[in-house]
């Protein structure tokens, strides 16, 4: 016989995601961008980082838990609530809205990283989502990166197993300190 636990179960964060938040310094300003309930912000915060979770959906901000920074905002058509260069890292999962993009890159401090990962072209064969609007093109993470100046750190764009099987892209890009193809020859 089974017996259904009643206590509702949060989403475990990724641990590709965990891994690379694990890498910064404790106290660095983290954005956990469209948060939903929040798991990749309890995980960041958990891990003694500032964390500031967005979320159009009050309902699920108010799972994300004590001692983190919630903004409620419609982020496809409000202003954009951020000034530029504000975070350590800026984490999206599982959300596509093509318009925020170069926005999401541009809140990424010198030396701050990019988390990204989200449904890919293909997955449309396995499960939701299948509209093309929310699934990345071949290499669309990697043009983002290369538009916005960033370094690639990381790039993966395949099938996961389990829990359910789904086609992703997902990226770690950081912002240089420097520009080197700024610097003059010679100096």
């Amino acid at each position: 016989m089974s017996v259904t636990n009643p206590v509702h179960r949060q989403p475990e964060p990724d641990p590709w995601i965990l891994a690379w938040l694990a890498r910064l310094p404790a106290g660095a300003r983290v954005l956990d961008f469209a948060c939903g309930s929040g798991r990749h912000a309890r995980a960041a915060a958990a891990l003694g980082l500032t964390v500031v979770a967005i979320d159009a959906d009050m309902q699920a901000l108010a799972s994300v838990g004590e001692g983190i920074a919630v903004v409620r905002a419609e982020l496809e058509v409000a202003p954009w609530p951020f000034a530029e260069a504000g975070f350590d890292a800026v984490i999206v999962s599982n959300y596509l809205f093509r318009s925020r993009l170069d926005l999401l890159c541009g809140l990424i401090r010198p030396t701050g990283v990019l988390l990204y990962q989200t449904f890919a072209v293909g997955n449309e064969s396995l499960g939701r989502p299948r509209n093309p609007d929310f699934l990345l093109r071949p290499g669309e993470l990697l043009e983002v990166a290369a538009r916005n100046g960033l370094h690639v750190l990381a790039y993966e764009d395949g099938i996961l197993g389990s829990p359910a099987r789904a086609r992703i892209q997902r990226i770690v890009a950081c912002r240089p300190l420097l520009r080197l193809d700024a610097m003059p020859l010679g100096a």
